[in-house]
């Protein structure tokens, strides 16, 4: 557990992964587009990996991975990014632990309103 205290103080995203994980990616992605570049652990691919995958579980975390760290703290994983997202509060939340890189930001696309059309 000390291990995970660690490494997600290493920068102000931290996201616990696997490399052939779909929701995984859409979760790095997803952040990416917001101009965060995370520390990404693949788990798969990383000595100990097996390990700190079984302390995410004894945090709670089912499926373990994604598992997403933000300011040191646990997040969640894709349900609660994704809610997070979804509500505006990710931005917010990035924004406020200085996580955005404002040169990366990524436009917003705009939105079609049908009347204007």
């Amino acid at each position: 557990m000390d291990r995970i205290n660690r490494m997600v103080l290493e920068r102000p995203v931290v996201i616990f992964s696997r490399s052939s994980c779909c929701m995984c990616h859409t979760v790095k992605m997803l952040f990416r587009e917001f101009g965060v570049n995370p520390v990404v652990h693949e788990l798969d691919e990383i000595p100990r990996g097996q390990e700190i995958e079984q302390a995410l579980s004894r945090l709670g975390r089912s499926p373990t991975v994604p598992a997403v760290f933000i300011g040191g703290e646990l997040v969640g994983g894709i349900n609660e990014v994704t809610s997070l997202h979804l509500n505006r509060s990710l931005t917010t939340c990035v924004k406020r632990i200085g996580a955005v890189e404002s040169s990366r930001v990524a436009p917003r696309p705009s939105v079609c309103n049908p009347t204007e059309l």
